[in-house]
């Protein structure tokens, strides 16, 4: 599904025209961005958790050359699922 379906899907079930729908998903996403980029946890209850992790610098290696390289330390978005999607997934 891309966003343009989603959007359609939004407006469809929530009663919405397809710009309200837009808007309140653009919305949504921007926010969620936003706290997560502040470090804050989104916590959406029965969905899941949206959480900023922290990789540490290690080496790795060059798969072409085999030569080792330095790769930085990095911040990373992780998705944990909520019981109520994990079931519905299943």
């Amino acid at each position: 599904m891309d966003k343009t379906e989603l959007v359609n899907a939004i407006a469809a079930e929530a009663k919405l025209t397809k710009v309200q729908a837009k808007d309140a998903l653009e919305a949504t996403l921007k926010t969620v961005a936003e706290a997560l980029a502040k470090g804050d946890k989104v916590a959406l209850i029965g969905f899941g958790t949206f959480a900023v992790n922290e990789k540490a610098a290690r080496v790795g290696l060059n798969p072409a050359t085999k030569a080792k390289i330095e790769i930085p330390a990095k911040k990373v978005v992780k998705f944990k699922a909520g019981a109520e999607l994990a079931e519905k997934v299943k």
